[in-house]
């Protein structure tokens, strides 16, 4: 029993999100500065983030196949390059347009497929380490968002002191950090390594392992819900985070630094609310917690940021909506976890990541259309709306119950109303489900992956 391999997986992660956080804001200010074009600065968000969903969908299979550790330090190594290549480019004074594009849509592409090579390990790392998996999910989480909180102050810090150049470099330079730490030190845990027991590759196999994992994912009520829910919610979010507030920091907030502030508040409350649900959260029901949650993270930011013109108090909203999006992802997480069986975990996750992820690159897109067009506080007023409704769902869905009723699926009982397609392993000891209709599994598309809403 060691956790040396689940602590270098947190730092890892700690690592290459701090780093992607410099590239969230400041490429989107880098495209602003160039350009001066919130469309431009749309589509570059279109083409970062389109490549993610195919990545996604037919991740599961292919990183069960490669192995883990590999996808996972591969990853982060292209991700390292693709970044590293915009300053230089840039410097040397042959970075088009279509460059710019072309290197963020191979960063999606390949970054997706690390993160769920990472997060799908949790479960086996916890174990291995001796620490309960609610808890270890909670960490993992917490882990994160304080690494956003960082990277995102940084970021502020950096662009004004240093130029929007520089910390594409140091981007890179985590990635690369991140890549050296999971080869090292994951190197002979079982779980992370190829997995030879399905057989031989064939697309007739491989095909037949993502029907695995969309048969799982629709026939849960649950799973749906949550897919479709943290679908929309990640397309605002994207519009949000790669133009609506680059926008509006550059028209009312004073630049890059005040960005960079918001957002770290915004993830420092994350970090604590996700501390503060491992600790007391399972006291709580989990349906009342996450509602509540995501109605106080989603759009009270877009309104306030709509109305006002300083930097106080959309910082004051930021720090009180990171609080509910702290606990969003450990909740998820670890339904996932529960719920859906090692054998498939790769492959359902991809299927919801994918879903999850769908409405992101229309999201940035459909910013920069509404900025052009519009202004950024209509823009903004509008998204805010229809994340008010997207976040009403769990309290109007029965469904959204079973986030309440949730067992162990791996190493216990399988829930009577959990749907496992034909074919899928039952853990060792597991009833067979009786109904093969309601929900269940819960999840979403974890962030490494969950259902992970991308509030930032």
């Amino acid at each position: 029993m060691s956790r040396r391999p689940l602590t270098a997986v947190l730092a890892a992660n700690a690592i290459s999100i701090a780093g992607s956080s410099l590239t969230i804001i400041g490429v989107p200010w880098f495209v602003l500065q160039t350009t001066g074009s919130a469309g431009r600065a749309g589509v570059v968000a279109f083409c970062a983030t389109l490549p993610v969903i195919l990545a996604a969908l037919v991740g599961g299979p292919v990183i069960d196949r490669i192995g883990r550790r590999r996808v996972s330090a591969a990853s982060d190594l292209i991700c390292a390059l693709s970044v590293g290549a915009i300053p230089l480019l840039h410097h040397a004074g042959l970075l088009e347009f279509w460059m710019l594009c072309a290197l963020m849509a191979l960063s999606g592409l390949v970054h997706t497929p690390g993160l769920t090579a990472r997060g799908v390990l949790l479960p086996d790392l916890a174990e291995h380490a001796g620490t309960g998996l609610p808890r270890a999910a909670g960490f993992y989480d917490a882990v994160s968002r304080g690494a956003r909180m960082v990277g995102a102050a940084l970021a502020g810090v950096l662009i004004a002191a240093f130029g929007t150049e520089s910390i594409l470099l140091v981007d890179a330079a985590t990635f690369a950090a991140s890549a050296l730490l999971v080869a090292a030190f994951l190197r002979g845990v079982p779980a992370a390594e190829p997995q030879r027991a399905a057989g031989k590759i064939s697309f007739a196999g491989y095909r037949a392992e993502l029907a695995e994992g969309w048969a799982f994912v629709t026939r849960s009520r649950l799973l749906l819900g949550i897919t479709v829910m943290v679908m929309t919610t990640n397309g605002l979010d994207q519009g949000w985070s790669s133009v609506l507030l680059p926008v509006h920091g550059r028209e009312a907030l004073g630049g890059p630094t005040a960005i960079g502030l918001v957002v770290s508040l915004f993830g420092g409350s994350a970090l604590l609310g996700a501390l503060l649900y491992g600790m007391w959260g399972e006291r709580v029901g989990r349906r009342t917690v996450f509602a509540v949650a995501f109605l106080l993270c989603g759009a009270p930011r877009y309104v306030v940021a709509a109305v006002t013109g300083t930097p106080l108090p959309l910082a004051v909203t930021m720090a009180l909506s990171g609080l509910g999006a702290g606990v969003l992802n450990p909740i998820l997480s670890t339904v996932v976890y529960e719920q859906v069986p090692d054998a498939l975990r790769s492959r359902v996750t991809g299927v919801t990541t994918a879903g999850c992820e769908l409405t992101m690159p229309l999201g940035g897109l459909a910013a920069g259309m509404l900025v052009d067009g519009f202004g950024a506080a209509p823009a903004l007023l509008a998204f805010g709306g229809v994340y008010l409704l997207a976040t009403l769902s769990p309290l109007v869905f029965p469904a959204w119950r079973g986030l309440d009723r949730a067992t162990v699926a791996a190493g216990g009982p399988v829930p009577a109303d959990a749907p496992v397609p034909a074919g899928a392993p039952v853990a060792a000891g597991a009833s067979v489900p009786v109904s093969r209709t309601e929900p269940d599994p819960p999840g979403s598309a974890r962030e490494g992956r969950s259902p992970h809403p991308s509030a930032r």
